[in-house]
């Protein structure tokens, strides 16, 4: 036990000890105050190994890097997971979090745990629907309007045809569709809708329904179509995305066709990059390059604006797309920020 030689060096002691808690306690809530205080953001994306979505994370990531709050990314593939993500967001100290949702019928139930966490809600890509099969017009979304995305392909297939003066007589349109997808249905109806306004005639557009959403699956939606009109010359080719166009033109290939009798034009731009590096040409004349820096940078800005400052987002935000072809994708694409 220490004892005082007097009480004035007991007093001088306890001043000391008493600067020393003081000093402590500031350096503690030093230490404390930017945990506190960082804002943290969710970003779910249905298919994280999908090169679109990653490249969302990549931009989001350097609005994050940009506005200093911390982003936190997760793959949700299903309904469970993504309520289990919320869950985890509101557990680590989120306040927000931008999602494309791997069901648009999730989002009544997405909305409903995002307010009992208190969390501010920004879907990406596609829109959530209601019960009653109409979208959530309530819910802020940034995302592409697929209507127009498919309009602008079917009009550039009908550009090019014309540029090959191609006999429309000879010519078909094998579409590969999968309908239960209302993106997909919305970009597919919009390329044909463009082909009948631009005069192509609609008994000469064939829709292939795909099973699966990949290279397979388009393979033998588009081999069905083949077999069933084995007299058409030349061919055009669109669908939902780059996939999709990629399996009808592998399909196409196989049945003799080649790129003096394919025109398929694809969307989304960045699956198709392979393709245009072939030394020779193929039946994949171009791309409709979507923009996932908008996608994935801006929704995680607006969020962050949204939670610091309270300036809410626009309900709804479009985003448009640029033709891409083996002659220009390379420029196009570093100057969005996807090619070094």
């Amino acid at each position: 036990m220490i004892r005082w030689s007097s009480n004035a060096g007991g007093r001088q002691w306890a001043a000391v000890a008493f600067l020393l808690l003081l000093v402590g306690l500031a350096g503690g809530c030093e230490r404390r105050g930017p945990e506190s205080t960082t804002i943290k953001i969710g970003f779910l994306v249905k298919q994280p190994e999908e090169p679109w979505f990653q490249n969302e994370w990549k931009f989001a990531q350097q609005a994050a890097d940009q506005y200093g709050f911390k982003l936190i990314k997760i793959g949700a593939v299903d309904g469970e997971k993504v309520l289990a993500a919320i869950d985890n967001l509101a557990a680590q100290g989120a306040q927000g979090f931008v999602i494309c949702t791997p069901d648009v019928r999730l989002g009544p139930a997405i909305v409903a745990r995002a307010a009992a966490h208190n969390l501010k809600l920004l879907s990406v890509d596609d829109q959530f629907v209601g019960p009653d099969g109409e979208f959530m017009t309530q819910v802020h979304h940034l995302g592409i309007s697929a209507r127009s995305i498919g309009q602008e392909v079917g009009r550039a297939l009908l550009a090019e045809m014309r540029r090959r003066g191609w006999n429309a007589d000879e010519v078909a349109a094998c579409v590969i569709t999968f309908e239960e997808l209302d993106t997909a249905r919305q970009r597919t109806d919009g390329a044909i809708e463009a082909l009948i306004a631009g005069g192509f005639p609609k008994d000469r557009i064939f829709k292939a329904p795909q099973k699966t959403t990949d290279v397979p699956g388009a393979f033998d939606a588009a081999n069905i179509v083949l077999t069933q009109h084995s007299g058409v010359k030349r061919w055009l080719t669109c669908g939902m995305n780059d996939n999709a166009v990629l399996g009808a033109v592998r399909a196409m290939e196989g049945r003799g066709f080649n790129a003096d009798t394919v025109i398929g034009i694809g969307i989304n731009g960045t699956d198709c990059i392979d393709e245009f590096r072939k030394p020779e040409p193929t039946g994949f004349f171009a791309s409709v390059l979507l923009t996932p820096r908008r996608h994935g940078y801006e929704t995680a800005e607006m969020m962050y604006k949204w939670i610091r400052d309270g300036v809410e987002p626009p309900k709804l935000t479009y985003t448009s797309g640029i033709l891409i072809t083996r002659d220009t994708f390379e420029q196009v694409l570093k100057e969005q920020g996807l090619l070094n």
